[in-house]
């Protein structure tokens, strides 16, 4: 792939969609890319930024729904590049079930996305959405699904099921794991810089933003993740609850008269950080708040406790640790999370340099630990555009 082919990423999330041009060179270039945010709500926006400009641009959109905001934000890229141009759009899919690499955009595909778009309603049926409006208006333009799951079919079988009937295990009720795209990239970063545990050590990645979830990985390999069967499942998140007794939705069901879909919106939309706090989702206002703010400090707090007990029970999994990556939005950015993620991690051989953490350098482990501790500044759209170029020049 050379010349002046590109290559288009589109990752859709609840209410936004993120794109990206690359360049089709190796190694790939970035050129235009922005958002399209706060979709179906007042004060849609497209922002975008121009390859030899540092200055975002935005325009407001008229976006009642991911179809509208997908054919306005076609309808714009139409008038910024020639789709011959480009090889192929690159999506981000949450769910992908059984699939373990990204895959060309059939309609026996699009039959089986929307069959098991139950598995994950916030996300699948936008996602679909997105891929048929550009099937649509450009019908020979390749798609590739790139699927957020595949990264985590190599977990053993021990840690793919759910202590639930059997029955429903053969219906594919199972852990599957999230943020493949993101562990992806990072593994490949680590392999990159040299660090022999990407390919032959033990490995607990660490992304950690509005949705945030932990990774084990040996030999290069997924063997364990905190999200389960969707992604609400494990660590606290920004308004998810994560790990929930399953006794509490029959219990607020009788008490509370809370209906199934009214209990979905609350550990969906209502609850993790935004929950305990009842201020704000985001980890930047809570820390501003936490010295007056007994909630905020409160939501902090167990944010930080839950990733320090998953990153113990991963290391016993793993049977120790070579190597910690922090990424996604708070991990790449709250130095105090990540000091307190890490502390009394010392018997695990953890241990960070104050002034490297403060620094946001991209190693902080202390000169003296046995464990290396990483901050990757994570980057889904270029694993989408890496996937796109390794998938078409397999088939060359």
């Amino acid at each position: 792939m050379s010349g002046k082919l590109s290559i288009l990423t589109i990752n859709g999330g609840s209410s936004s969609i993120k794109f990206a041009l690359y360049d089709a060179v190796n190694p790939l270039k970035r050129g235009l890319f922005g958002t399209v945010d706060r979709i179906g709500l007042s004060g849609t926006n497209l922002t975008f930024t121009e390859p030899t400009k540092k200055q975002p641009k935005s325009f407001k959109l008229t976006a009642a729904n991911h179809k509208s905001a997908a054919n306005s934000l076609i309808e714009w890229l139409e008038k910024q590049l020639d789709f011959k141009s480009v090889k192929g759009v690159g999506h981000r899919v949450v769910h992908g079930m059984k699939h373990t690499e990204p895959e060309v955009v059939t309609q026996e595909l699009l039959d089986e996305l929307h069959r098991i778009a139950p598995y994950d309603p916030d996300h699948l049926p936008r996602e679909i959405e997105l891929i048929e409006v550009f099937r649509q208006r450009h019908p020979k333009l390749s798609q590739v699904a790139c699927f957020d799951t595949a990264f985590h079919r190599t977990m053993p079988r021990v840690a793919q099921l759910l202590p639930i009937p059997r029955r429903l295990d053969a219906k594919g009720i199972q852990r599957y794991g999230f943020h493949g795209l993101s562990y992806a990239y990072l593994m490949e970063e680590l392999a990159r810089l040299g660090d022999p545990a990407a390919t032959t050590g033990r490995v607990i990645l660490a992304h950690l933003g509005n949705g945030a979830s932990l990774a084990a990985v040996h030999n290069g390999k997924s063997t364990d993740t905190s999200m389960g069967f969707t992604p609400t499942a494990g660590l606290v998140m920004s308004t998810r609850s994560g790990d929930l007794d399953p006794g509490l939705a029959p219990y607020l069901a009788r008490t509370e008269q809370m209906t199934t879909s009214q209990f979905y919106k609350m550990v969906n939309h209502e609850s993790g950080l935004l929950g305990i706090s009842e201020t704000s989702s985001d980890m930047r206002d809570l820390l501003d708040r936490e010295k007056q703010d007994v909630r905020a400090a409160e939501a902090v707090a167990l944010f930080c406790y839950q990733a320090k007990k998953w990153i113990g029970s991963f290391t016993a999994a793993l049977g120790g640790l070579d190597t910690l990556v922090f990424a996604g939005g708070i991990g790449e950015n709250a130095p105090i999370i990540r000091a307190r993620i890490c502390e009394r991690l010392d018997f695990l051989g953890v241990g960070i340099n104050e002034a490297r953490n403060a620094g946001n350098a991209a190693m902080i482990s202390a000169d003296n630990a046995r464990v290396t501790v990483r901050v990757i500044r994570t980057d889904e759209e270029l694993m989408i555009a890496r996937s796109v170029c390794r998938l078409f020049d397999s088939d060359a």
